[in-house]
């Protein structure tokens, strides 16, 4: 049986137990939203494409649905995994040595120019370096409180945090998908256990066989999996919890078993 919440259209698995336990009222796992899946609950979804599932009628009380099966997106089930992918090691940063370090010059006379120039070089040096570490800079634990503070006092806007470590796994399906052969639906329910907002990981899903061989390999972008470009924007508030959903092609019977990993 499927059902589908009224606010982001996101449509799920029913679980005949949990809607029993919830008198028909559920909570969805993507916006949060309390709603009686008994006013679509159906047997069977619609043929694709579809925005919503036909409306029966009202009942209170809610459990929180966690595994979901579709939701309606403008792309088309266009990702498929690459046996051969590998992730791409980054190449090092080349650094050189400023030209007047390459061409230093004695002068005589007066040494405070020097001495000005100097000062005035090393903190465009430092600037360079700090705007080349951005990125360790900005999640820095240490440096991140005061760049909010300095940027709220010139009423400027920062990049939204990541932080990989703090986002906790706390369900995970794979199925074949409802309405399209020879695809899969990936799912999973994700927290931010942070206390601050952070942006949406890159998510990277590797399929493997019995022997725990790597049969198949897919990272996605959060566009991918997310169809709200303001809900990108805004990121995954403090303590919140959101579903994540993959349509993807199925790589064959010998991927049996998947794992998430979060970059």
């Amino acid at each position: 049986m499927y059902t589908q919440c009224p606010e982001c259209a996101t449509v799920y698995n029913a679980d005949a137990a949990a809607i029993a336990r919830g008198h028909g009222m559920v909570r969805c796992s993507h916006c949060d939203a309390l709603f009686d899946a008994l006013l679509t609950l159906a047997d069977q979804l619609p043929p694709e494409p579809f925005e919503r599932l036909d409306i029966h009628a009202p009942d209170p009380v809610p459990p929180r649905l966690g595994v979901p099966v579709y939701r309606p997106n403008a792309q088309a089930v266009s990702f498929t995994f690459d046996p051969d992918e590998r992730p791409r090691a980054r190449e090092p940063r080349r650094t050189s040595a400023p030209a007047f370090a390459r061409h230093a010059r004695r002068s005589s006379g007066r040494r405070w120019p020097w001495a000005v120039g100097t000062v005035l070089l090393s903190l465009s040096l430092a600037g360079q370096l700090a705007y080349a570490e951005r990125d360790q800079l900005l999640d820095s634990d240490l440096v991140r409180p005061w760049l909010d503070r300095s940027c709220a006092a010139l009423n400027c806007v920062l990049p939204l945090r990541h932080a990989t470590q703090q986002l906790e796994l706390l369900s995970r399906d794979i199925r074949p998908h409802p309405s399209v052969s020879g695809a899969l639906i990936v799912s999973a329910t994700v927290r931010n256990a942070a206390d601050y907002a952070q942006a949406f990981p890159v998510v990277e899903i590797t399929l493997s066989d019995l022997d725990e061989n790597r049969v198949a390999m897919r990272r996605f972008q959060p566009r991918d999996y997310l169809g709200d470009t303001r809900a990108i924007e805004r990121g995954l508030a403090a303590g919140a919890s959101t579903a994540l959903v993959f349509e993807v092609r199925d790589p064959g019977r010998n991927a049996v078993a998947f794992e998430f990993k979060f970059l």
